[in-house]
């Protein structure tokens, strides 16, 4: 890119294009890159409104890469993509810049580890989250999901000390697992995925460094940084 001229990626929301927990995922963005965030507005107390809308999904993820000339797409969130089947293909076939879902940058980092048995982490209920393992075992990964929430509503922010016991408190359960895999950000993991990976000897993937990893390394983009997990630390080249 000339100098000044930042890649701009979309990040694109099924519910609101502002939420607490991207305040986050900002300080992982390298300068070089603007995200533009969009919300398309098709969920509000409950994530499952945002089911069979595949369609309108589809459409204004074109329209909006279109318009906001963007380099790259991150369709963000699971349930968007499990409650709407087929999304990622039809994606692939709208789209004509690098993209990822949430779920597909995941499985990606996770080959890259060789991660095919995860602890998986969410701040969703046990129906979403068993949508979630079967989405998932279809891709190669076995994900135990032993923490659920009883109602499918959005919890209050946890601390990141809170997210390393809730983390330690499940991996004692589950036993042995090749990785742990947080999908749903506002369970955010960010601030803690170096104490987690050093003080539990585990790999940790989490949806937001892993979507922002696979979006920029498809643009043959490279920015490795310390202090928020192996995967941005280390960069690995997509496998």
């Amino acid at each position: 890119m000339a100098d000044g001229i930042k890649t701009k990626i979309g990040f694109v929301s099924g519910g609101a294009s502002s939420m607490p927990h991207y305040n986050s995922f900002l300080p992982i963005v390298p300068k070089e890159i603007e995200i533009d965030f969009q919300g398309l507005q098709l969920y509000g107390k409950s994530l499952y409104e945002i089911a069979d809308k595949k369609e309108i999904i589809l459409q204004r993820v074109k329209d909006l890469s279109l318009i906001e000339n963007w380099s790259g797409v991150i369709v963000t969130a699971a349930p968007t993509e499990v409650l709407n089947p087929g999304l990622y293909d039809a994606l692939q076939e709208a789209l004509a810049v690098p993209f990822t879902t949430a779920l597909h940058a995941c499985v990606a980092a996770l080959r890259v580890y060789t991660a095919p048995k995860v602890l998986l982490l969410t701040p969703f209920d046990a129906r979403l989250n068993d949508l979630i393992v079967a989405h998932l075992a279809k891709a190669g990964v076995t994900a135990i999901a032993p923490h659920s929430f009883d109602e499918l509503a959005v919890p209050k922010r946890m601390t990141p000390e809170e997210v390393f016991e809730l983390t330690k408190k499940n991996l004692a359960a589950v036993g042995k697992v090749d990785a742990i895999y947080f999908q749903g950000a506002v369970l955010d993991p960010i601030k803690a995925l170096d104490k987690i990976e050093s003080e539990l000897k585990a790999t940790v993937i989490a949806s937001n460094p892993a979507m922002l990893w696979y979006v920029l390394s498809k643009l043959g983009l490279k920015y490795p940084v310390n202090g928020y997990g192996r995967l941005l630390r280390e960069w690995p080249a997509l496998s």
